[in-house]
């Protein structure tokens, strides 16, 4: 077995080890805090991340691919990269959205093109942490990553029942910890649209990701 071979058995061994569950003093500590009621965590989550230079649209889980339409035109966003496995991406197909671009290859295939010609993606999330204003995104083979990273325009389907007040209650309530899912190798915490203040202390958008983060926040609320 060569060195390249031992590092990549290693890697896929750990990679199916679970976490330990939460010290019985962190559980506790937790359980202590003051808590926002569950009716109104999507509404804090809202406010949080638009606070971060976010934007973000409540919206019917039924009538999302109405605002989407709205949003691509107000943005003047001609190609929209997606995923085509996902749920959310063969609604997408289903609903003639113009400009689909299926992220379908390897990106050693199309790398110019993705860099260059892709004007927005749009992914899902696995919740929100309403303390923070936060998206867990959790990029896979299906939908990867370079999604939510290299166009200059991120919209994120998040949806409002899979809102949790804290990291912690994500970590545990999604079963992060022992005896749960394993976790993906690039598990991400998104707090606005990509940022940095390297530069003189001057706070700067877009410098390591999407200049524009999207938010669409599927709720149960007829409009």
């Amino acid at each position: 077995m060569s060195a390249r071979d031992n590092i990549f058995r290693k890697l896929r061994a750990a990679s199916t080890t679970t976490l330990p569950a939460p010290d019985a003093a962190i559980s506790a500590h937790y359980a202590s805090l003051p808590r926002t009621a569950k009716d109104q965590l999507a509404q804090e989550f809202a406010e949080k991340i638009t606070a971060w230079h976010a934007e973000v649209h409540a919206v019917p889980r039924g009538a999302w691919l109405d605002k989407l339409k709205e949003v691509l035109a107000a943005k003047g966003i001609a190609t929209l990269l997606y995923a085509p496995a996902t749920a959310h991406g063969q609604a997408l197909e289903a609903a003639g959205i113009a400009g689909l671009k299926p992220y379908d290859r390897p990106i050693d295939e199309w790398k110019q093109e993705l860099f260059e010609n892709v004007d927005a993606a749009i992914t899902g999330t696995r919740g929100a942490i309403a303390e923070t204003g936060t998206m867990i995104v959790w990029p896979d083979a299906t939908e990867p990553r370079l999604m939510s990273l290299v166009p200059p325009i991120h919209i994120a389907l998040v949806d409002a029942d899979a809102v949790v007040p804290t990291l912690y209650d994500a970590i545990t309530q999604q079963k992060w910890t022992a005896g749960g899912n394993t976790l993906p190798t690039n598990a991400l915490l998104v707090t606005g649209p990509s940022k940095t203040a390297d530069i003189q202390q001057t706070l700067a958008y877009g410098a390591h990701g999407p200049k524009e983060l999207v938010v669409l926040l599927l709720t149960g609320e007829a409009q």
